[in-house]
């Protein structure tokens, strides 16, 4: 791919690159960008020179102090975004083990001079988890934050922000999980004692990804609800970092299931379970969510409604029209069919109402902003029935529109719904997909409710074809326009220099209200994002990925 970045402001030209240097704490682990030739305009050239040859260490606080006013100076001020606003801040995603399991910061002179490439590019932030099984992992209430609090003074030192996720859920199994980080180790001796405290699924498969929510209220957690244990890490977080909550900290994303995303666990990867684009399976068969849906079935006078889930909803991996339940006149439309549904993503929606109204008490007054991540679950969404969506616990049909409820109760507490295949184009994918289609509804749903909508991408994708349709949902042409964009994810593929490139361009065009042209509308460099499907169904297509 052939870019040439045409503003004054860009920090890569194609023509000043002559290699790409890397900086290395260990072989297994690398970040590199493109050494760029001087000029009389980009004072930062000095800082990335000494980065490329591993000299961070020599870099005194004061001179990094003057580095960063010098950064701002080019750069300009940041300052807080708006609907009104056309400009889109973009913040990063840090990696998955940005802190280590002994609590702390992984590869700082890495992560220093990548923060310091990252703000020369104009980046917002970055976005990092702040994992439950790390930080409470020995004991209940006993907190370690130093390596956060490590990564905190380290972005504030750069001049950037930060959006932090509570994430009460396992990191491994799922899509793009690139290491294993499990809930923390006295949590999971409750769950061998008691194994209802899991998502489980009609075979009697359990999932220790995510606490169930059908014991959010019940002392199961050694005498707390898991309620109240996530309002106490979150308090703790607070009282922790109160000195940069609404400066540094400018948004904390609240944790609400699997992935940090409030839904069920109905396509887990792990084990070969479920495999795109397979309907997935509902989640409802613990204990106590067997007891919430037969005191649910009897209070409508349906008692034998209460006596599980559907039957004949099918496997993991079946297609909507292999099932009873969600084929295209199927049992989902039913007067049964609509009471579970119905039941099924209420529960779901008072669990994100229970957490964000804690959330919202931690951390009002803080100047914290609040947002809540929605999966972008777009196979089969031009399906009659939307079976993938239904199953993890959107009630989203041809006939019923689940994402304005979901959408209104993130309005209630002023949270910021945060959506994922923001990428995405309808002709990558299967026929009875659409992500362009669901991004829109979405942003309707959102506009309608009165909350503001931010955006991620679902997969790791470096082309320009994805930057581009970023750049196209950003704008409000199809309901609410995106009050910020945070990319998926640092690694060291993003720092080659193509990829670099494409970035660079990314952020200024959004930062101009995503209206610029320069950047292909189509992936040029033909990324072959996903086939084991096709092939396994023999289409002669190559234009499909997965979330």
């Amino acid at each position: 791919m052939a870019l040439t970045l045409r503003s004054s402001t860009s920090f890569i030209n194609i023509k000043d690159i002559k290699n790409t240097k890397i900086i290395d704490e260990s072989s297994s682990s690398m970040v590199c960008f493109a050494q760029i030739k001087p000029t009389c305009r980009l004072r930062v050239r000095n800082w990335l020179h000494e980065a490329s040859h591993n000299t961070w260490e020599r870099i005194s606080p004061l001179d990094m102090e003057r580095n960063d006013q010098q950064i701002e100076k080019f750069h300009g001020p940041s300052r807080p975004h708006s609907k009104t606003d056309s400009r889109v801040p973009v913040f990063v995603m840090l990696p998955l083990d940005t802190v280590s399991f002994g609590g702390n910061l992984n590869k700082p002179r890495a992560m220093n001079a990548s923060l310091m490439a990252l703000k020369s590019a104009g980046v917002e932030g970055v976005m990092v988890d702040a994992w439950w099984g790390l930080v409470e992992k020995d004991g209940p209430l006993k907190y370690n934050w130093e390596g956060y609090a490590e990564l905190v003074n380290m972005v504030q030192r750069h001049g950037l922000k930060l959006q932090v996720v509570m994430s009460f859920h396992q990191c491994g199994g799922n899509v793009g999980d690139s290491c294993s980080i499990p809930l923390p180790p006295w949590v999971l001796e409750e769950m061998s004692k008691n194994p209802d405290l899991v998502y489980t699924d009609r075979s009697g498969r359990r999932n220790p990804e995510y606490i169930s929510l059908g014991c959010d209220s019940l002392p199961v957690l050694r005498g707390r609800t898991p309620i109240q244990v996530y309002s106490d890490y979150m308090r703790s977080f607070r009282e922790r970092f109160q000195d940069y909550l609404g400066n540094v900290i400018e948004e904390i994303q609240v944790g609400m299931g699997p992935c940090g995303e409030l839904r069920y666990p109905a396509y887990p990867e792990s084990n070969g379970t479920w495999k795109f684009p397979g309907i997935g399976e509902f989640q409802c068969y613990d204990k106590y969510m067997r007891a919430s849906l037969e005191a649910s079935a009897e209070a409508t006078g349906n008692k034998d409604w209460g006596k599980g889930g559907p039957h004949d909803s099918g496997h993991y991996n079946q297609f909507p029209e292999d099932t009873g339940f969600f084929k295209k006149d199927g049992t989902w439309n039913s007067e049964y069919g609509q009471f579970f549904l119905k039941w099924y993503s209420e529960k779901l929606i008072e669990h994100g109402d229970k957490i964000l109204s804690s959330a919202r008490g931690v951390f009002q007054g803080t100047g914290a902003k609040l947002s809540g991540k929605i999966a972008g679950i777009h196979w089969h969404y031009r399906t009659r029935s939307h079976a993938a969506e239904l199953t993890a616990g959107y009630y989203n049909t041809r006939h019923h529109d689940g994402y304005l409820p979901l959408a209104r109760m993130l309005s209630n507490h002023g949270v910021v719904l945060n959506f994922t295949c923001m990428e995405m184009r309808d002709r990558e994918q299967p026929e009875h997909a659409s992500p362009e289609g669901l991004v829109r509804q979405v942003k309707m749903a959102t506009k309608s409710a009165g909350t503001d909508l931010a955006g991620e991408n679902a997969l790791e994708r470096y082309d320009g074809g994805a930057f581009s349709q970023v750049l196209a949902t950003s704008r409000s042409e199809s309901g609410n326009a995106l009050s910020a964009f945070t990319y998926l994810r640092m690694n060291k593929n993003l720092f080659e220099a193509e990829n670099w490139r494409n970035l660079v361009e990314f952020v200024k065009s959004m930062k101009e209200g995503g209206r610029d042209t320069r950047l292909p509308e189509s992936d040029t460099s033909r990324t072959d994002l996903y086939v084991r499907f096709l092939k396994e169904k023999n289409v002669q297509s190559k234009e499909a990925a997965v979330v």
